[in-house]
């Protein structure tokens, strides 16, 4: 039998389109991942979530949308999808363990940031080392940090950090950035921004005192090596979207990110629909995956509903 909607994803994209889809009696079958969570649980303290006004441990906030959806009939699968054809309705959905098949598909397999492959970067994420300013960049006030990337996003990342560090750092690899001219003349006439060219991380310290003291940099050029202080490290080399297991299902953009109808969740394919990073370039935010949750869920309850062929599961 085929389930009413399956969602791909548990980050705040899919568990807020389970909670939608539970409270609307659809019966929502999650595939978690063997990861779950999305990208928040590896995140430290969430300061910008609506709703907690003393901030929330990332896994913690996650664990909550979990429970909430739970308590409304969401049910869950621990396990990755390794491909889908969603050539025709009801749509199959293929597991390391099963095959499933469902009437309607939302996808929330977000995205994740490209990072340098440091082992030290790995320790000390979420403490000191972050991929978003937005999300963290209040805890570095009056505090020297570094952003390494040389496009728009290492720029952005630059001139918003601006706002709380002392001094801001772009670490670039190229002696010229590829970021468009306007971001350029934007962050090289701001006196807070430095930059270093030709220049990679080779380390990060200090994993052994749980957080960030400085960088260890190799000029791409010379060879040589050197130390930065630094009291904390903005990787912004990029997003990858996790739409690798659609294989050209659905339309996707020149990034890779699903591309929707108008302002809508809808996808290329009738019956599938798309929320949080994977469809997200832009903003990237848990709240923003959240909003879009809701509206992949909504939309998906009117589609079938039109069809009306939806199975209420026991």
């Amino acid at each position: 039998m085929a389930e009413n909607v399956i969602i791909i994803g548990s980050g705040p994209a899919g568990l807020t389109a389970a909670l939608y889809t539970a409270r609307a009696n659809l019966h929502p079958l999650v595939i978690e991942g063997y990861q779950p969570g999305g990208q928040l649980t590896t995140t430290t303290e969430v300061e910008n979530y609506p709703g907690f006004e003393n901030g929330i441990q990332g896994p913690e906030l996650m664990a909550i949308f979990r429970r909430q959806a739970e308590r409304f009939g969401a049910r869950y699968l621990t396990t990755d999808v390794t491909s889908v054809d969603l050539s025709h309705p009801p749509f199959t959905v293929t597991t390391a363990e099963e095959t499933l098949h469902c009437q309607a598909l939302i996808i929330a397999t977000g995205a994740r940031a490209r990072l340098l492959g440091l082992e030290s970067e790995r320790r000390l994420m979420g403490h000191g080392v972050s991929t978003c300013a937005t999300c963290d960049g209040f805890f570095f006030r009056d505090k020297r940090v570094a952003v390494v990337g040389g496009g728009d996003s290492a720029l952005e990342e630059a001139l918003f950090l601006t706002r709380y560090a002392d001094r801001v750092t772009v670490i670039h690899r190229r002696d010229a950035l590829r970021a468009s001219k306007i971001m350029q003349e934007r962050a090289l006439a701001n006196p807070k921004i430095k930059f270093v060219w030709d220049s990679v991380v080779e380390d990060i310290r200090d994993p052994e005192q749980g957080k960030v003291t400085g960088l260890v940099l190799r000029n791409v050029k010379t060879k040589e090596t050197s130390r930065m202080d630094a009291d904390g490290v903005f990787v912004a080399i990029g997003h990858d979207p996790n739409t690798a297991f659609l294989a050209g299902q659905v339309e996707l953009d020149a990034k890779g990110y699903i591309v929707c109808r108008g302002d809508t969740s809808r996808t290329s394919v009738e019956g599938v629909f798309a929320a949080g990073d994977v469809m997200d370039p832009v903003y990237k935010q848990a709240i923003t995956a959240a909003g879009s949750g809701c509206r992949a869920a909504i939309d998906c309850d009117h589609y079938l509903a039109s069809i009306r062929t939806t199975e209420r599961l026991p």
